[in-house]
C-alpha cells in the first residue's frame, strides 16, 4: 500500500476498535481506555494529570471550590456535612466504603453502583419539590473536613454528593417536635401537596423513587418540602418484571414489594398514602409492631395505621385510597394533587393534641 494511502485509512480509522487488538476476556477493560484515548483526543485540555486520560462527567465538581465542615449527621455508609462550594451553603453527603479489607468487595461495588444511579438520576432534576442537586465526585483523595477543632482527612474510600442546605432538617424530626401539639390542618395540606407534587414530576420523568419515607423529605426555611435520598431510585422499566426485590423501609413499603413481586409507580402512591398519615397524625406507623410480623400483617391480613375519626373525609379518603392494597386501584400522583388541591384547608382540623384529653382524640386514637 501506498504511505499516502496508508495515512489516509489511518485517517479514517481514528475513534474505532480493531478487532484483532481486543481480548474477549478483558473486552470492558480495553473499551473504557479506548474511550478515554478518543475523548482526550477531542478534548486536549481537560485531560487528566500525568498523562491520565479521564473523561469529566458533567455531573463532577471542582474540588477546590469544595469546603467539608463539621458533620450534621451519621448513617450506615457514612456522614452528612455542612460545607461550602463556590461560595454556596451546602450538605455534604459522604459515602464512606471503609478501609481496604473491611468490605467486601461485593458490598463495595453495590455502593459504587447505587452512587452514580443516584447522581446520574439526581443532576438532571430541577423541580421546587426536589432537593437541587449541586454536584458530586469519586476522588475525595484531596478533600479535608474542617472542624472546629482539627482538620479531618477524608475516608481513603468515598465520594461526595453535594446538595442545597435546607436549615429544618427532615420531615421526621419535624413530626417528632410536633407530636404532642399536632399540626395545623393548613400546614398538613400544604406538606402533603409538597410531597405530591414532587412525586408527580418524579414520576413524569419515569422515576420510581422506591424509598419514599418522612426521612427522606428535607424542610427549608419557609416549611417547604423537598424529596431526598435518590439511592434506591431507579426509571422505570419497561417491563415490570423486571422491578422486583425488597427495596425501601418496611413500615413504608407497598404489599407487592414486602412480597418481592413485580411493581412500578404505584409503590411510591402506597408511601405516600403512609407519610400522608403520618403527617396528619404526627406519629409513628407500627410502633410496636415487630419486623417479622410487619409482613403478614400487611400483606395477609391488609392492616394499615388507623385513620381517626377526627380526620376530614376529604383527607381520609386520599390515605385510604393510596394505600389500597391493589396497586391498579391507587390513584396516579396527579390525581392526588388534584384531590390535595381541592380540600379547603380552612375548612378542617388538624389531629387533636395529647394534651387535649377528650373528644376526638380519646375516641378514635386511644
Amino acid at each position: 500500500m501506498h504511505p499516502r494511502e496508508r495515512d489516509q485509512m489511518e485517517e479514517r480509522c481514528k475513534g474505532y476498535v480493531r478487532a484483532d487488538m481486543i481480548d474477549i476476556k478483558r473486552l470492558d477493560e480495553q473499551l473504557d481506555k479506548h474511550l478515554n484515548r478518543v475523548w482526550a483526543m477531542e478534548n486536549p485540555d481537560k485531560a487528566g494529570k500525568k498523562g491520565t486520560l479521564t473523561a469529566k462527567e458533567d455531573w463532577e465538581i471542582d474540588p477546590d471550590k469544595l469546603v467539608v465542615k463539621e458533620a450534621i449527621a451519621r448513617g450506615t455508609f457514612g456522614t452528612v456535612h455542612r460545607g461550602l462550594y463556590d461560595g454556596q451553603d451546602i450538605a455534604v453527603k459522604v459515602l464512606d466504603w471503609g478501609e481496604e479489607g473491611q468490605r467486601k468487595e461485593a458490598e463495595i461495588v453495590s455502593v459504587w453502583t447505587a452512587f452514580r444511579q443516584e447522581v446520574s438520576v439526581w443532576h438532571k432534576l430541577d423541580h421546587p419539590n426536589v432537593v437541587k442537586f449541586v454536584g458530586a465526585t469519586m476522588d475525595t483523595s484531596a478533600l479535608k473536613i474542617k472542624s472546629r477543632s482539627k482538620r479531618m482527612g477524608m475516608p481513603s474510600k468515598a465520594a461526595c454528593v453535594l446538595i442545597e442546605y435546607l436549615s429544618r432538617g427532615t420531615l421526621k424530626s419535624y413530626l417528632i417536635k410536633n407530636r404532642e401539639s399536632k399540626l395545623p390542618f393548613k400546614t398538613v395540606v400544604r406538606l402533603a401537596l409538597d410531597l405530591a407534587r414532587g412525586l408527580e414530576y418524579l414520576h413524569s420523568r419515569k422515576i420510581v423513587h422506591r424509598d419514599v419515607k418522612t426521612e427522606n423529605m428535607l424542610l427549608d426555611k419557609n416549611l417547604t418540602l423537598k424529596i431526598t435520598d435518590f439511592g434506591v431510585a431507579r426509571l422505570q422499566a419497561l417491563n415490570l418484571n423486571e422491578m422486583t426485590g425488597s427495596t425501601g423501609t418496611p413500615g413504608y413499603m407497598a404489599p407487592e414489594v414486602l412480597e418481592n413481586e413485580p411493581y412500578d409507580k404505584k409503590c411510591d402512591v402506597y408511601s405516600f398514602g403512609i407519610c400522608l398519615w403520618e403527617i396528619y397524625c404526627c406519629d409513628m406507623p407500627y410502633p410496636h409492631l415487630r419486623l417479622s410480623d410487619l409482613t403478614s400483617s400487611v400483606v395477609y391480613q391488609n392492616m394499615r395505621p388507623e385513620i381517626p375519626k377526627c380526620c376530614p373525609s376529604s383527607l381520609a379518603q386520599v390515605i385510604a385510597r393510596c394505600w389500597d392494597p391493589d396497586p391498579n386501584k391507587r390513584p396516579e400522583m396527579k390525581e392526588v394533587v388534584t384531590m390535595l388541591e381541592a380540600i379547603d384547608p380552612s375548612k378542617g382540623r388538624g389531629m387533636t393534641p395529647l394534651h387535649e384529653l377528650q373528644g376526638c382524640f380519646f375516641s378514635c386514637c386511644l
